[in-house]
């Protein structure tokens, strides 16, 4: 039996050595590489979250909800359920404009009727609305809103707003 030289010795223990150190540095990469992108997931949630609170704020000031300039005033985050109510007749016209899975209208306050969905028959004297039917999962956000409507006082008309919840639901993609 032939003895390994000493060269030889230190060669295979720098070699292993090397291997060693490769090893022990991938793994340090790859539980870099898993802490940054756990970091990413939560930040792409965060912003899906935020895109949807947004598009809530922004849908309630749209024309097709918004009572800034039918009552003569430049409210803000005021729906108009009126309108809202003859959109939602009319929804298929408006299929994919917003972009959204999902929209629906809750009136938070007078509570009364909150489980009764809003018809021809009800309305103004239910609870909810659904404009658009969520058809998918997703990421549902809300924004709090006014909900108006003209209601008749004698020979006069008057503003009529209670509290409620504009919910939108996005595409978690």
């Amino acid at each position: 039996m032939v003895k390994p030289k000493k060269g030889q010795m230190k060669v295979q223990q720098m070699a292993f050595m090397m291997i060693g150190l490769a090893i022990f540095f991938i793994l340090v990469g790859l539980f870099a590489l898993s802490f940054i992108l756990s970091g990413l997931k939560d930040s792409k949630a965060l912003l899906d979250e935020q895109r949807a609170t947004l598009l809530a704020g922004r849908l309630a000031d749209s024309p097709e909800f918004s009572c800034a300039n039918a009552y003569g005033t430049g409210k803000s985050n005021c729906v108009d359920m009126d309108k809202v109510f003859a959109l939602k007749n009319k929804i298929d016209d408006y299929s994919g404009f917003w972009g959204v899975l999902g929209i629906e209208i809750f009136r938070l306050y007078p509570y009364e009727n909150q489980t009764l969905e809003c018809d021809s028959s009800n309305y103004p004297y239910c609870g909810h609305i659904t404009i658009l039917k969520p058809k998918n999962l997703g990421t549902d956000n809300s924004a709090y809103v006014s909900l108006c409507r003209k209601e008749k006082n004698g020979n006069s008309f008057y503003n009529k707003c209670e509290i409620g919840e504009l919910v939108v639901r996005i595409s978690d993609e």
